[in-house]
């Protein structure tokens, strides 16, 4: 049975969780598009969002990015979109997802986290730092804010197509209840 839900649907979590692979292969599936937070944001400003943290700061960065996630709400049809690690840990960005979008937090263990953000160095956050450590405390933060989110999905380990099934099977109890009974 296909699914009725007629808002984006948009992925929140910790870097390494996924939300890029399972964003994408969940579009596919669902037949719609597909953006990437990050993504939009170094399309529309040039550079990348290392770069632009850096000469700007995170409060500019964090302003943008509201923007930026706001523009691709927006789009119709809607789109399934994979958010940075900290968008929605800004409560304009939080707000504005939790009214738009079906907000999936993806959440995943220490130990798988660890192994997937050490196999390459393109996370500025984690450069020089105890990786486990780093993702230690920033569980501890984010944890309970990305626990506002609309459902929770707990990654699979091993293919991201597991963890695309489970988003799906969420998906359909989700959109049960809005249903008139037969």
């Amino acid at each position: 049975m296909p699914l009725q839900i007629e808002k984006p649907i948009a992925l929140v979590g910790l870097m390494g969780v996924g939300k890029t692979t399972v964003g994408r292969r969940l579009a596919k599936r669902l037949g719609r598009d597909f953006d990437d937070s990050d993504d939009a944001i170094e399309q529309a400003s040039g550079r990348t969002v290392a770069g632009y943290f850096r000469d700007h700061g995170e409060a500019d960065f964090r302003d943008g990015e509201f923007r930026v996630i706001k523009r691709l709400l927006a789009v119709e049809p809607p789109i399934i979109l994979a958010t940075g690690g900290g968008a929605f840990i800004h409560p304009p960005t939080r707000a504005l997802l939790l009214e738009k979008a079906i907000v999936i937090w993806l959440k995943g263990d220490l130990d798988t986290l660890v192994e997937r953000v050490s196999r390459n160095d393109k996370r500025p956050l984690l450069r020089g730092v105890d990786k486990r450590e780093k993702m230690r405390e920033l569980m501890e933060v984010r944890h309970p804010i990305y626990a506002q989110a609309h459902m929770k999905i707990k990654i699979a380990r091993g293919p991201h197509l597991r963890t695309v099934n489970r988003v799906i099977r969420a998906l359909k109890s989700y959109e049960e209840p809005a249903r008139d009974p037969e």
